[in-house]
């Protein structure tokens, strides 16, 4: 039993204690080596009938495996984009191909490409109707944050929300907040010479945690203490701009003194059994907010949540990525499935600054097959997966010449090849092209997977060997989760 998020390993493994005892071993990478040795033990010895845990749980030594399920399938996180690179997904489908095991695979919204399957017979579609329970479907608000700014509200929290907020506490019912950005600023500029505050390791702004009064990098971690003066032209006009998850959390303490608060982020999580704490601290306590980012969004049931505010459903919107609307789409739609899951009502709030996007008003009525015809239509125009497939050769360089240079001779040895309508698009810098002070060049290719062109690249990388580039390596990523 697969799940996307470490945070939701505990309330599956009380599901299956409750109906299929104690004969269950939990994988995931927060245990100790102690631990994950004890448990590799119990399923290799046969002990454990049920395996739960995150993707690196499909390396289990479980024999004779009758089926794997895959919660939340949707989600790019079964991808792992470190060493080893693995999909998960992938492994699960040749797992039971080996075994004659069933893969069933469960989410309220799909990725395209697997509904697409679905749809034209590939895998078999089976369809939930209704909610848990019974539950009705939580009515949604759609606030344009246009009107909000024009009425001199420049809060995060539009006024329609602070209302619903005010009510909720007033009925002693629970509120989440998603908001996915952490931090207190999302960036830091000179307001004199427009100069912003970036990493010196990477090609990415730093953002401002003001509990701990540091400017930090989220890609490699770097940490600094806040500017006071710009670096280039000495001004003390420094400005921080943006808002992230503790920032919020200060807005809803200043609206609502009297309100209980928490916050689910990667900065509360990072001690063991972080996650679990914090959830379980909203249940038990009856804390009146929930503050998170996309921790929150999946899977989790908390009876007395009736409230969910989506406070930027833009974020998502603007990334460099063609799957940007469908992830705007899963990810309000999943949000929203926190609220009224027992018998009361629940509401939605979304802010956003594009009310007439369609992954935003489809995704009011929580309609995944008009979402999905939509989309389907517009992937077909523009040859999208799974029309083709793209396949993503990424050359990170710890020299900066070194980059281009081995980008071009994969790109001359690619184009020397005519084959099945194959489209090779020149060497570009990744849009975030210095992460860890290396280097970050790409070329993209569209065209259907197949032997020949796997051989066609392979033939471009073997090319590279001849010359003697020591700083350089290559990645080659098929349909990858992310563009950067």
């Amino acid at each position: 039993m697969l799940v996307p998020e470490i945070s939701l390993t505990p309330q599956m493994v009380d599901r299956f204690l409750a109906r299929f005892g104690d004969n269950i071993a939990v994988l995931h990478s927060k245990l100790s080596l102690g631990e994950r040795y004890d448990e590799w033990q119990k399923i290799k010895n046969g002990d454990a009938k049920i395996v739960i845990g995150a993707r690196s749980a499909i390396f289990a030594p479980a024999e004779n495996i009758g089926i794997i399920i895959i919660d939340e399938s949707h989600d790019s996180s079964y991808k792992s984009d470190m060493t080893p690179r693995y999909n998960a997904k992938d492994l699960a489908r040749y797992i039971c191909k080996q075994n004659n095991a069933i893969l069933l695979s469960g989410s309220a919204t799909p990725d395209i490409a697997d509904y697409y399957r679905a749809k034209s017979g590939s895998i078999e579609l089976l369809e939930l109707n209704n909610r848990a329970n019974n539950a009705s479907i939580p009515e949604m608000e759609i606030v344009d944050l246009r009107y909000e700014l024009a009425s001199g509200n420049r809060s995060m929290i539009s006024t329609k929300l602070h209302d619903e907020i005010e009510k909720n506490l007033n009925n002693k019912k629970q509120t989440i907040l998603f908001l996915n950005r952490r931090g207190y600023s999302t960036f830091v500029m000179c307001r004199d010479c427009g100069h912003t505050i970036k990493c010196p390791n990477c090609d990415i702004t730093l953002t401002y945690h003001m509990y701990e009064n540091k400017l930090k990098c989220h890609y490699c971690g770097h940490e600094e203490a806040p500017k006071k003066t710009c670096p280039e032209c000495g001004s003390t006009k420094i400005k921080y701009f943006g808002s992230g998850t503790q920032k919020l959390e200060d807005e809803v303490k200043k609206f609502f003194p009297e309100a209980t608060t928490i916050r689910m982020d990667i900065d509360t999580v990072t001690k063991k059994n972080g996650h679990e704490e914090i959830l379980n601290k909203f249940k038990d306590e009856n804390i009146d907010i929930l503050i998170g980012t996309q921790m929150v969004v999946k899977g989790h049931h908390f009876p007395n949540v009736t409230l969910v505010g989506v406070v930027a459903a833009d974020t998502s919107l603007g990334i460099d990525d063609y799957r940007a609307v469908e992830r705007t789409f899963q990810t309000i739609t999943q949000v929203a499935g926190r609220a009224g899951r027992e018998k009361e009502k629940g509401k939605v709030i979304v802010q956003t600054y594009n009310p007439d996007n369609y992954a935003i008003s489809l995704a009011k009525t929580q309609d995944y097959k008009k979402f999905y015809e939509a989309e389907i239509e517009l992937r077909k125009r523009l040859n999208y997966p799974p029309f083709c497939d793209i396949i993503c050769i990424r050359v990170n360089s710890k020299n900066i010449d070194e980059a281009p240079k081995v980008c071009d001779i994969i790109y001359n040895n690619l184009i020397k090849v005519k084959y099945n309508n194959m489209n090779i698009f020149k060497p570009q810098p990744s849009p975030i092209d210095k992460i860890k002070n290396t280097y970050r060049w790409r070329i993209i290719l569209k065209c259907k997977l197949d032997k020949n062109v796997l051989k066609i690249i392979d033939n471009a990388l073997k090319a590279v060997l001849k010359y003697k580039f020591n700083n350089t390596s290559v990645v080659v990523d098929i349909n990858p989760t992310s563009m950067n």
